[in-house]
């Protein structure tokens, strides 16, 4: 992305990781983001296993014996003094989404291409907001999204992963 194409402040809406769900048919986990301000709204993303257990141990704030590798990039971020400012997903083609994560350094702003998994990842880690564009908002499909996440979640034994406090 260009400097052109980045999102504007106010075309952001901040979200957090509310809870982290297995989909035991295909072995993939889905982050469910929640809304910050203004009106309820979940956002779910489909990760790869391993990418959201990375965002599980994030979230449950585990200390790994050896670091992980969104903990090796914060370490790299944090003896550079790169500043992880927050993360953006900016865009989605073919239900796939797509992120920026915004640093800076020495007064110098710039954005790298990331996963969503991943630039969630190292948001929790960092810590740094998390938002989705109004354009990404717009385009996403929720058809009977709602009523499709309860139901995955009625079949969840135990409590939700993660509880406010």
């Amino acid at each position: 992305m260009s400097a052109v194409d980045l999102p504007k402040e106010q075309d952001l809406v901040e979200y957090r990781v509310d809870r982290i769900l297995d989909e035991a048919n295909t072995d993939t986990r889905i982050v469910v983001l929640a809304r910050q301000e203004g009106a309820l709204d979940t956002f779910p993303i489909w990760v790869g296993a391993a990418e959201g257990n990375a965002i599980k141990l994030a979230l449950d704030t585990m200390i790994t014996p050896r670091p992980m590798s969104h903990d090796l990039i914060k370490s790299f971020a944090e003896h550079l003094n790169i500043t992880i400012q927050r993360v953006v997903i900016a865009d989605v083609k073919s239900s796939t989404y797509y992120a920026m994560v915004h640093v800076a350094n020495k007064g110098v702003e710039l954005t790298i291409d990331a996963r969503p998994s991943d630039a969630i990842s190292l948001a929790l880690r960092a810590p740094c907001p998390i938002y989705i564009t109004q354009d990404v908002l717009k385009r996403r499909s929720t058809t009977n999204l709602d009523a499709w996440l309860a139901k995955l979640e009625s079949k969840d034994i135990g409590t939700p992963e993660v509880q406010e406090t």
